[in-house]
């Protein structure tokens, strides 16, 4: 036995200090918004009759199916973290793993890296074994991080035992998705393919998790994150569910060990079907290319937002009995009091759903890297096909993902609001309200085009530009963000109409930024070296 994890300290040691910033940056990022919300929480609700307020804004469907139950009766400021705060972190630790465990694992061994090892005196089953050690290691650390750190904040309601089982929480539900990670690169030939099983994974798991908290049914014990929302750090302080995600994870991983003891390096047990003996007309350019070697991951996303605007769409029709006689949420809302709840709630939602549209735009476009990492770039530049040519196919790929991803979010929340809503929206004012965002994320693109023609080793830079975006808009009005602060994104920037009136200068000026950052990143990308 102790043949097949030969080297797999050394290994270890190795990813470690290989990653050693990328793996800071995660814990610290995800550690650094957990414990800046407490505080936020004591000094926007200080009194006991303001959280009791928030306590009954969340009693709604909507907010259900979003971060899960709480403990409404007794909302203290640790209940109401764990309550608003643990099912979304959650979220983000299961991304983080999701993409190191995938990154360690199926992305060397597509590179070559682990056939090279694997020539070397290591076990079988050492490279496979030292990323879980890392995998390990990380969720472990940002445990015992967000466990000290909310202790240490000396807030009353925020003791000792139920900062443990947040953070305890959190770790377990990480290591569970890495589990699923690994077991997802022995099953996928590449390491897109493994990435979008277990993202598939932590989307269906999300919505029967939210499928069953809604319907208050046992729906929800099917699902990882069901288990997280189970725990409820600071009131029921229940640490049953995190030992069942701990031995979830040993049994996926143990699984993934037995598989990966069973194949070949290179290969996977979901075979790639045969190709066609001759290419089709659109693999002729560049962008049926991009196209081609990205249309599983984008159907799947496609139905995601689909999936994701219904959900929105079907709590419209509760909003009016929701928010009213609230004092505390109707400040929440922007825009004209005149105009319905419904009309003031959907600049929100459609801000939300434009971030979430982001994600497979970047990603769209930082996929010219990864085949270029991979050494794939030069047989396309080798023929009669330009970089800018190249690039622009990326770029304009990138582009028609964020318009159709943000519109078909649109298109579900429209679809849904007709049956629930006494006075529905047009289909009009929702692709509306969901356009003005486009130019924004048009330049979320811009920037990462700019990221990948001069210092494509920082790709990860444009993630934490997203992250801080996101909280500075979606929380700004909890944490009483200045204005300024969310004009450092362009989405600080998009008039929130239908609520207000439409600011064309705006919208025009964040195309105009749009095109010259991407300028300038076409620039970098001729000029750099390949590779």
């Amino acid at each position: 036995m102790g043949k097949l994890f030969k080297k797999c300290g050394r290994l270890s040691v190795f990813i470690l200090k290989r990653d050693a910033i990328r793996l800071v940056l995660w814990v610290v990022g995800i550690a650094a918004v957990t414990l800046s919300v407490p505080p936020a929480f004591q000094e926007l609700y200080p009194a006991q009759e303001q959280r009791d307020a928030m306590a009954e804004t969340m009693r709604n469907p909507a907010m259900t199916a979003m971060v899960g139950p709480g403990d409404l009766q007794h909302y203290s400021i640790g209940a109401m973290t764990s309550h608003q705060m643990i099912l979304l972190t959650a979220v983000a630790v299961a991304i983080m793993n999701i993409l190191l465990a995938v990154r360690f694992t199926r992305a060397e061994e597509e590179a070559g890296m682990t056939e090279m090892i694997r020539s070397r005196p290591v076990g079988r089953l050492a490279s496979l074994a030292s990323a879980v050690v890392v995998l390990l290691v990380v969720n472990v650390v940002l445990a015992l991080v967000i466990w000290l750190g909310l202790f240490s904040l000396g807030i009353e309601s925020i003791g000792m035992q139920g900062a443990f089982l947040y953070g305890a929480a959190l770790g377990a539900v990480g290591l569970f998705f890495a589990g699923i990670s690994v077991v997802s690169a022995q099953l996928a030939e590449s390491a897109r393919g493994a990435t979008t099983l277990s993202m598939l994974v932590l989307v269906v798991t999300y919505f029967v998790r939210a499928a069953g908290d809604v319907a208050d049914s046992g729906l929800s014990w099917l699902s990882p994150f069901g288990w997280v929302t189970k725990v409820q750090p600071f009131s029921v302080n229940n640490g049953w569910p995190i030992v069942l995600l701990v031995l979830s994870a040993l049994v996926v991983l143990t699984v993934a060990a037995v598989l990966q003891s069973k194949r070949d390096v290179g290969a996977g047990f979901i075979p790639a079907r045969p190709g066609r003996t001759r290419a089709s007309a659109s693999l002729t350019n560049p962008f049926g290319l991009v196209w081609r070697l990205q249309r599983t991951g984008t159907i799947i996303w496609a139905i995601g937002l689909v999936v994701l605007g219904i959900s929105y769409g079907s709590v419209m029709g509760d909003l009016e009995s929701f928010f009213d006689g609230n004092e505390l949420l109707a400040n929440m809302l922007a825009g004209d009091s005149n105009l319905s709840v419904a009309e003031q709630f959907l600049p929100m939602l459609m801000l939300v759903m434009a971030f979430i549209a982001t994600i497979p735009s970047v990603l769209a476009v930082q996929k010219i890297v990864s085949e270029e990492r991979n050494g794939r770039i030069d047989h396309v530049l080798g023929r009669r096909i330009s970089r800018t040519k190249l690039v622009l196919s990326y770029i304009g790929f990138s582009v028609m993902v964020g318009i159709v991803m943000n519109s078909l979010a649109a298109t579900g929340l429209w679809l849904a609001s007709q049956s629930v809503m006494t006075e529905p929206f047009t289909f009009a004012t929702v692709i509306g309200a969901s356009a003005i965002y486009i130019p924004a994320i048009v330049i979320m693109i811009a920037l990462a085009v700019v990221v990948i023609g001069i210092v494509p080793k920082a790709g990860s830079l444009i993630w934490l530009y997203i992250v801080y975006a996101f909280i500075t808009l979606y929380l700004g009005s909890l944490f009483q963000i200045p204005e300024w602060a969310t004009r450092l994104s362009p989405y600080g920037w998009v008039p929130e109409w239908p609520t207000v009136a439409m600011d064309w200068t705006a919208e025009i000026g964040l195309l105009v930024v749009a095109i010259l950052l991407g300028a300038v990143g076409v620039a970098g990308y001729r000029k750099r070296d390949i590779g």
